[in-house]
């Protein structure tokens, strides 16, 4: 896994082969892409407050950041939020998504102290003109069953998404497809596209959706079929990563993959297919939980991360 150089380098020459493809390649299916190239710079191991990203978003020609809700509360003023909302719309930068601040897998306790604090927090996004919060669902559990899981998850997180639609916000729970963790603890839970709607319909509430992750989507053995299920107000973020090659699908592990076309294992051409048959309009990112990536610098990092994003935008541009 030590490939810095290597992937400092090969990236750095697909942005000069590319670069006259692309403008071409991206003329095609930007008449039918809706959803937003967007940069959560934590993920991708880049150092950054808000207004830092924004810069960056602007340099590297993202079209979305994260909200960064939690730093407006703490630190700023209504006159400096305005200022980079202002700078945002000039720009025509819309917004990633937050993780949700509620703590809704442990005790009930725990759920309730951060349950209260959770409308502060949506007053702030819809003040921001922020619109979507995620979360993914653990796999398995060491105490509670399949069904017991099923009806907490969907009390709880039924509770916090009364609250986000109260100030226009979507939530998006992730599944999570990798089969070791499906047999981590002794009782399996969600890990599939079909399950994770049946957690949402018994939810309830008409403003929740999927966080669709093609590393996921690979590890459940998922097609373009299942994709071509959902409308795109079923999808609230989509990430975009490749796994590891030499692995089976079966043991790919969650927290280990790579940048979209980086090994060609899972099918990327289908996933973004899938989304663009749909009209998918959010916001796309990658989150390849990839040490060489995190080793660059910055601004390294945010080229290398466009670049793959591009290549793999390319495969539906032909």
């Amino acid at each position: 896994m030590e490939r810095r150089k290597f992937i400092r380098n090969a990236s750095f020459l697909s942005l000069g082969l590319a670069s006259l493809s692309f403008s071409q390649s991206m003329a095609k299916i930007e008449a039918e892409r809706k959803f937003k190239i967007s940069l959560n710079p934590g993920i991708i191991g880049v150092k950054a407050n808000f207004a830092q990203t924004l810069d960056y978003a602007i340099q590297f020609g993202y079209e979305a950041i994260s909200p960064f809700t939690q730093e407006v509360m703490d630190n700023y003023s209504d006159g400096q939020l305005n200022a980079i909302l202002g700078k945002m719309k000039s720009h025509d930068i819309t917004y990633d998504s937050n993780n949700i601040p509620v703590e809704y897998r442990q005790d009930r306790t725990r759920f309730d102290e951060d349950f209260k604090k959770l409308r502060k927090f949506c007053q702030t996004m819809e003040k921001q003109g922020a619109t979507r919060i995620n979360t993914w669902i653990i796999s398995s559990h060491p105490e509670l069953t399949y069904n017991e899981n099923m009806k907490q998850h969907a009390h709880r997180l039924g509770e916090c998404a009364k609250v986000m639609n109260d100030h226009g916000i979507k939530l998006g729970i992730e599944y999570l497809g990798t089969r070791p963790m499906l047999v981590a603890a002794r009782y399996p839970f969600i890990s599939s596209m079909k399950e994770g709607k049946e957690l949402i319909g018994e939810i309830g509430q008409s403003n929740v959706g999927f966080v669709l992750d093609s590393f996921h989507w690979y590890c459940a053995d998922e097609t373009i079929a299942d994709i071509h299920t959902l409308k795109p107000e079923d999808i609230v973020v989509v990430d975009i990563n490749d796994a590891r090659a030499g692995f089976t699908r079966e043991t790919q592990v969650d927290g280990k993959r790579e940048l979209p076309m980086a090994t060609g294992v899972i099918h990327i051409k289908e996933f973004l297919q899938g989304l663009l048959d749909i009209g998918y309009d959010g916001p796309l990112r990658t989150e390849p939980f990839n040490q060489p990536l995190n080793d660059l610098d910055n601004e390294e990092a945010l080229e290398v991360n466009m670049a793959a994003i591009r290549k793999a935008l390319e495969t539906v541009g032909g």
